[in-house]
């Protein structure tokens, strides 16, 4: 990418990039740096990309993304991100981890960007430190670190854990530390070359609000939904949910027919077993965790409904061949059409 001559400036940072990273969370991140550079008319910032092996990385998007060299080649770095997207777990390796380490321990500043959260808790580097990630991941990384300090913010700034949820949060940190680390007014600059009308606080929120994301407007619908969402792992039955909003059992049904087009209890089943499917697909979770994490009680229970659901049982939805690994096989399809396969 673009390296900085300038050691007084605002820092060498590095992107690890891992298989299907996210390519939007990335260009997020270093998009900013380089319009800093630009609008200073100095090299204040230095930029450079790895792979495992130095070699080229697909992404999510299917797009390879040639780097400046592989892992061991990340010295002298002030920041040093994971960029990661979909299926983490699998990419997750020692020597990625242990270079990690060694860069913290060295006093390089470490974070993740989207999943790459995941990389530094498995890495031991996210300990007393408050983090965040993408919201789809929040859960899985509490349920196999239930220790962490996990929020649900944009992105935290925690000492030398930097980390970020994803999508275009990433520029919206970026835009923060060149405020932190150059100025307001640069950051402002470069926040309207991007034609961004207002740079983001980290505490506001990752998901869009509930009546836009469901095309509802019913007040009480919204609540029982919301509801619902936040109590998978402890289900609420029907009676429950319909009166914490004073209506009856039958009103209730009655609007979750009109608006939703099932009843409250297959709603509520439908979102626990997504739930379940991701957690299966994007975490290394035990079968058994994820059931008991969605509100099954039994792991007969939770395999009778997941099939019942999605066609397949939740141990097809890990075995060798499945929906994940095809898809990483059409990766390696991709990468090897340009000569280049993932590192």
């Amino acid at each position: 990418m673009f390296a900085s001559n300038d050691d007084s400036g605002g820092g060498r940072f590095g992107f690890i990039l891992m298989p299907e990273f996210s390519m939007i969370a990335f260009a997020s991140a270093v998009e900013p740096l380089r319009l800093t550079n630009r609008v200073c008319d100095a090299p204040v910032f230095g930029c450079l990309s790895y792979s495992m092996d130095g070699e080229a990385v697909i992404a999510s998007n299917g797009m390879p993304v040639i780097v400046d060299g592989a892992i061991e080649d990340a010295e002298g770095l002030d920041a040093v991100f994971v960029c990661a997207g979909v299926d983490v777990h699998r990419y997750a390796s020692k020597p990625l981890m242990a270079r990690l380490r060694r860069l913290a321990q060295h006093g390089t500043a470490v974070g993740g960007i989207c999943t790459g959260t995941l990389v530094l808790a498995r890495a031991g580097l996210l300990e007393d430190h408050r983090c965040t990630i993408h919201w789809g991941n929040v859960d899985g990384l509490i349920e196999e670190f239930p220790h962490l300090d996990v929020t649900q913010e944009l992105f935290e700034l925690d000492r030398k854990r930097w980390t970020c949820s994803g999508g275009t949060a990433p520029l919206d940190m970026m835009l923060n530390l060149i405020a932190q680390r150059v100025s307001p007014p640069v950051a402002a600059s470069i926040a309207d070359e991007l034609i961004y009308h207002r740079i983001r606080e980290p505490g506001e929120r990752q998901r869009m609000e509930l009546r836009s994301r469901i095309g509802v407007a019913h007040t009480k619908l919204l609540e029982v939904v919301e509801t619902m969402e936040g109590a998978l792992e402890e289900p609420l039955s029907c009676t429950d949910l319909a009166r914490d909003v004073g209506l009856s059992t039958r009103q209730l049904e009655r609007l979750f027919r009109k608006y939703m087009g099932m009843t409250p209890t297959r709603y509520y089943l439908e979102l626990r077993l997504k739930r379940a499917r991701f957690l299966l697909q994007q975490t290394s979770l035990p079968i058994l965790s994820v059931g008991l994490a969605c509100g099954f009680v039994s792991a007969s229970h939770f395999s009778k409904c997941y099939r019942e659901h999605f066609q397949r049982t939740p141990s097809d939805e890990r075995r060798p061949g499945g929906p994940g690994v095809v898809k990483v096989k059409a990766l390696f399809d991709v990468a090897d059409a340009v000569g280049k396969r993932p590192a």
